[in-house]
């Protein structure tokens, strides 16, 4: 019995056992918060799973709380790294909570993956959204280009050293257009617009600290959390079994030939093939490109059933 919007958000609304980010407070505010968020541990496999199935079958919203709680910190490392877009950090994270609710609510743990590869895919759609939406100067911002190409500017922007202020020169423009895959004219357009959105130097001073410290000093750590030590793990994990679902769509010959062409670290040749299956080489690379195009589609089917695929 899968159960609706009500069980994970009421839970976070009454206060049942998830802990929520304090509304005012300022700074000491999130950083009580933050630490309070440590003390909940990173659920072994085994019990996640238990606790899954209690809420999604039983509607346990102790479960569900449980759940929520230990993932708070992916929740507030994701948002960590959105927090160049001059929007209070205490905002990401209270949106990336509500992401994290909605995989909680529609993960299924009998798919064998973990909670924190699915959630970070509702964390991150949810935090992004909320940017969209709080940027005014990027109201257009809504093909799936234009979003790839606001919260990757920034990144681009440094890879390059691109640091000038205003208009970018022609050479920047043009590699950011290629990497991202966007026009030039919308590089230059969307960097103009975030460049009125009141950017701030990672060197300037912090208020209230007589100039002593300045915003670089508060830049997260990248080194990966556990969480997401396993998040990719699973992940790598969850891509293999896709692969191998999606090849159960082939049949065995192409199943045979896309594998010796394309799986294998020495491939074989056409003419090796055409000489096993008695047919031309041609034939063998026709029943390739096949066996391709029905595994992607596979691979694209079972994503969209499973929710892993990204809407950014």
């Amino acid at each position: 019995m899968r159960h609706g919007p009500k069980g994970v958000n009421e839970t976070m609304a009454n206060g049942k056992g998830v802990v929520s980010i304090p509304a005012s407070g300022g700074e000491a505010g999130l950083n009580r918060y933050l630490s309070e968020i440590k003390k909940f541990p990173i659920l072994a496999p085994e019990e996640e799973f238990m606790l899954a199935k209690r809420w999604s079958e039983h509607g346990d919203t102790d479960a569900a709380a449980r759940l929520v709680n230990s993932h708070l910190r992916l929740v507030a490392k994701i948002a960590m790294g959105y927090r160049g877009y001059g929007l209070p950090v205490s905002e990401l994270i209270s949106e990336g909570n509500i992401g994290l609710m909605q995989g909680v609510k529609k993960f299924e743990p009998d798919r064998g993956f973990r909670l924190a590869t699915y959630a970070m895919w509702w964390i991150r759609a949810s935090i992004q959204e909320f940017i969209l939406r709080s940027w005014s100067l990027v109201k257009m911002g809504t093909t799936a280009a234009q979003k790839k190409l606001f919260f990757n500017l920034r990144r681009m922007k440094n890879q390059i050293d691109a640091f000038e202020e205003g208009d970018l020169k022609p050479e920047a423009v043009t590699k950011i257009a290629t990497d991202l895959g966007v026009t030039e004219e919308e590089v230059i357009s969307m960097n103009r617009r975030m460049g009125m959105g009141g950017d701030t130097s990672l060197n300037a001073p912090l208020r209230d600290t007589d100039g002593e410290g300045q915003w670089q000093d508060f830049l997260v750590d990248n080194g990966p959390l556990q969480d997401e030590l396993i998040a990719d793990d699973e992940e790598r994990r969850v891509r293999h079994d896709l692969l191998v679902e999606a090849m159960g769509s082939l049949n065995d010959r192409e199943k045979h030939i896309l594998t010796e062409r394309r799986l294998v670290d020495e491939p074989q040749t056409l003419e090796d093939l055409s000489q096993v299956y008695g047919v031309s080489r041609e034939r063998i690379r026709q029943i390739e490109v096949r066996a391709f195009e029905k595994l992607q589609a596979a691979l694209i089917r079972l994503a969209g059933e499973q929710r892993l695929l990204s809407a950014a």
